[in-house]
């Protein structure tokens, strides 16, 4: 049973009378600053995130807010000061230290209430109304919002410590008080901030590639329309929304930098120094998590369509009995394609010409040897994968590939950098053959003695001096790493011969 619009009509008239119920917002309440993470449209579950004691019930607003009323986050430091007759310091410092905090606190306010509440309330939420109802059953929370709940909580937890420091310091009646913030940032920075919010970005690209999936569904484009058209969405589309993580913990040690700078204490520099370290460095780490999940999952995937046939189909030269063929049990399929120090430099669709015919085939230049491969689509087996499951990095011809269920089968074993050598064809001497743009590829044995040769046409003459200048850039490294090795080997230690 599809969705259709008017399902969702319940929906609306649930979240109605929630919205007239909740026209009181409950506010994060100092005079001149009020913060309104209340009027959570879409399920009472939002009152499990308004916990702090500071909230209370502001009886005299009309209007329902999110997520900010304009009175507040929009002042600067001064004017929050000045509202609350706090006298400002005279250190200049000082004062550029509090209006760095201060822009730590407000810029976090606006993610937490812009973007995570968003992201949770409007659609995560509303595809859990939709499922307890038995629709859209299929789609995977996970995947598509992984440890939002996690992060939300997080960030609230973050706004409310903030927001104790400020008020701590506001009520204060010593004018030489400070805002003590250091063991806040140690706290939430050196703890749950970061993990959450990596182990969140590691799904994005993955959530990412499975929205596009999901979008080509009327079902999924009907709820997913549905929540976009909601005015708290100020017109961001669901992956402007599904990207803020990602941007805001980038932009973390820009804020802490600002607060280092302005620190006067050498005891407090060193710590704040010391917690932007943390965070660049889980970002750095970050990225190369990064880049091995995407690795991983994709020579995950080429494992699984790349065809290794035997020694007898390969080349039917070798004639092996029916008896004799459990000797040559393949065992080499998955070790080639082991991700663990192999990378796969380039990769694209080229013409392979033959004696009698042109074939289609694909390369895969590895930063250790070459690979040629025939494709075989599936015209049976349209649609046969899911398009959801597949690795966001592969690219369109080989997702076409596998949604057609066909598989890239090796028309020869792979050719090491070290025995390859590549060359450029004249169109003078292939023009009768009607190829053009075309180059050579050969492989040679220990001995220089050729085995196999490859005569290959790309689509266009740039096409063509990029496939070559890859693989002539990805030789050149891999002998330079060879070496690198030997002359490793030739200064280790020699063993004692007293052992």
């Amino acid at each position: 049973m599809g969705l259709v619009p008017s399902d969702l009509t319940s929906l609306g008239q649930r979240n109605s009378g929630f919205y007239e119920h909740r026209r009181s917002s409950v506010v994060l309440n100092l005079p001149g600053l009020e913060v309104f993470p209340g009027d959570l449209l879409v399920s009472d579950g939002a009152a499990d995130y308004l916990c702090h004691p500071l909230l209370l019930l502001n009886s005299e607003s009309r209007k329902p807010r999110w997520p900010f009323s304009k009175r507040g986050v929009d002042k600067t430091w001064d004017e929050v000061m000045e509202t609350h007759h706090k006298l400002l310091t005279n250190q200049l410092d000082l004062r550029k230290q509090q209006e760095a905090m201060w822009e730590l606190f407000t810029s976090e306010c606006t993610y937490f209430l812009d973007h995570l509440l968003v992201l949770k309330m409007i659609f995560m939420n509303t595809l859990k109304y939709l499922q307890t109802h038995e629709y859209l059953l299929d789609v995977d929370l996970w995947r598509l919002f992984a440890n939002l709940e996690e992060l939300t909580q997080t960030s609230l937890g973050f706004v409310n410590s903030l927001f104790g420091i400020i008020k701590d310091y506001v009520d204060a009646s010593d004018i030489s008080s400070s805002l003590d913030f250091i063991s806040v940032l140690t706290k939430y920075f050196r703890g749950s901030l970061c993990q959450s919010h990596q182990t969140y970005c590691l799904n994005y690209s993955a959530a990412i590639f499975y929205l596009e999936s999901l979008r080509q569904r009327d079902d999924f484009g009907i709820y997913l329309k549905w929540c976009e058209q909601n005015e708290q969405c100020r017109r961001l589309h669901l992956p402007e929304l599904l990207v803020a993580p990602l941007q805001r913990l980038t932009r973390y040690p820009l804020l802490l930098k600002n607060i280092w700078k302005r620190s006067m204490d050498s005891a407090e520099k060193i710590m704040i120094y010391s917690i932007k370290e943390k965070v660049e460095k889980s970002i750095r780490d970050l990225e190369g998590k990064v880049k091995w999940l995407d690795n991983f999952q994709k020579f995950r995937y080429l494992q699984e369509i790349i065809v290794w046939p035997p020694l007898w189909d390969r080349d039917k030269r070798f004639f092996i009995p029916e008896c004799l063929k459990h000797i040559f049990k393949e065992h080499t399929a998955e070790n080639i394609l082991s991700p663990t120090n192999r990378h796969l430099l380039y990769e694209g669709k080229l013409t392979l010409a033959e004696s009698t015919r042109f074939l289609d085939v694909y390369l895969f230049l590895f930063n250790d040897f070459l690979l040629v491969t025939k494709t075989k689509r599936n015209k049976k087996k349209l649609g046969g994968s899911d398009p959801g499951l597949m690795c966001p990095s592969l690219t369109p011809e080989l997702q076409a590939v596998i949604k057609e269920g066909g598989s890239c089968t090796v028309l020869d074993q792979p050719i090491p950098l070290d025995r390859l050598v590549v060359k450029s064809i004249e169109p003078l001497h292939v023009s009768v053959f009607g190829l053009r743009n075309a180059f050579l590829i050969q492989h040679e044995n220990r001995y220089r003695q050729c085995i196999a040769a490859f005569l290959l046409q790309a689509q266009t003459e740039n096409i063509k001096k990029t496939w070559m200048a890859q693989i002539t850039t990805a030789i050149s490294c891999f002998t330079k790493s060879q070496e690198t090795k030997k002359i490793s080997l030739f200064t280790l230690p020699a063993e004692s011969s007293e052992i």
